[in-house]
């Protein structure tokens, strides 16, 4: 049979299946491979983005701690720090402005909430005394999916100097560590952060 009787016999239907079978095949091979590829992708944008966002709550964890007020150290002072194993309050002092020039006073809480958010929850101190009552907290959301927060506590040299889960002393813990347990599903790990108070008065921000 030459060349032309071939061209003019065309394509067998048996051999027009072969090759949609075999196209057929190389589609499926290309659309899993895009498929996995964009997986891959978006799982190390959620990854780089999740060690991102660990990454910043670390730093202004570590900053609210060394700027905790440490209180004039007075009997009849008030604790300036409240600690127990998964919530601490304390008085510190927040940027706000956005260069961070200004501070003012605030009151702040950290803890886990049941939704599973690990919150801060702040009111900026009055200048003067309230004659009205105080508005609600402001609540800042620091991260999702957070079993629970534990803290625990350094006293000092003269203390013990040991490691506790509460903290009712008149002055500010020798430091601050906080552990992050996330919820079964979600795989972050979040190294043990140990945040040091200034133990002092820091110097004066220009304030409001």
């Amino acid at each position: 049979m030459t060349g032309d009787d071939c061209a003019q016999r065309g394509f067998t239907l048996l051999e027009i299946l072969v090759a949609l079978v075999v196209l057929g095949f190389l589609i499926v091979g290309l659309a899993e491979g895009v498929s996995l590829g964009v997986h891959a992708w978006s799982s190390q944008e959620r990854l780089v983005n999740g060690h991102a966002d660990m990454d910043a709550t670390e730093g202004v964890l570590r900053r609210l701690v060394a700027t905790a007020d440490p209180g004039n150290g007075q009997a009849n002072d008030s604790a300036p720090l409240h600690g127990s194993a998964h919530t601490l309050a304390f008085i510190t002092r927040l940027p706000i402005s956005a260069a961070g020039l200004v501070t003012r006073n605030a009151e702040i809480g950290l803890g886990v909430d049941a939704r599973h958010r690990f919150v801060l929850r702040w009111s900026l101190r009055p200048h003067a005394e309230r004659l009205t009552p105080p508005p609600p907290p402001e609540q800042t959301v620091v991260l999702e999916g957070v079993d629970h927060v534990d803290f625990s506590y350094l006293r000092p040299p003269d203390q013990g100097g040991d490691w506790v889960d509460t903290w009712t002393l008149r002055t500010l813990p020798q430091l601050v560590r906080i552990t992050v347990a996330f919820t079964g599903d979600d795989h972050r790990h979040w190294p043990t952060i140990e945040a040091a108070p200034m133990l002092s008065h820091p110097r004066k921000s220009r304030q409001r």
